[in-house]
């Protein structure tokens, strides 16, 4: 990620952290609605794992400058959500979700600019937790 890209990762975020708890709600009404055999993995009440989400993306996106000191901890939670039962194939449809929550969240803030950024952090980090999580031949896929 080039310093420009990170910066619009971290300033949009910024903007959406305000309205966290609703940005979660949407995120995981949209990602049981595109993808609902990914709800079983989920406990039944999602308070709990909204503040995970938001907290979660507000680390990454803090450290995202300072990608080494983030990735012991992404390598981690790579690692727990196969324990999860998180497959590879999953990482796709959070990001696109990830994305359209972001969009709507941010509304007159989100630009092709700002969208690109946001795809290429989700891309750099999923990839690196795939890597991590399955090995690297499936990060590659």
């Amino acid at each position: 990620m080039t310093p420009d890209q990170i910066a619009l990762v971290q300033q949009s975020f910024a903007k959406v952290a305000p309205i966290s708890e609703q940005a979660a709600a949407l995120f995981y009404d949209r990602l049981f609605a595109v993808a609902p055999q990914i709800k079983p993995l989920f406990p039944d009440d999602l308070a709990e794992q909204r503040k995970k989400l938001m907290a979660t993306l507000a680390v990454v996106v803090n450290g995202l400058d300072k990608l080494e000191t983030i990735l012991p901890a992404v390598s981690a939670l790579a690692r727990r959500h196969v324990e999860y039962g998180v497959k590879p194939d999953h990482y796709a449809v959070v990001g696109s979700t990830l994305l359209w929550t972001l969009e709507r969240g941010l509304g007159a803030h989100w630009n092709e600019a700002v969208a690109s950024a946001w795809v290429e952090a989700y891309a750099t980090l999923a990839g690196y937790m795939i890597g991590e999580a399955y090995g690297r031949s499936e990060a590659a896929e």
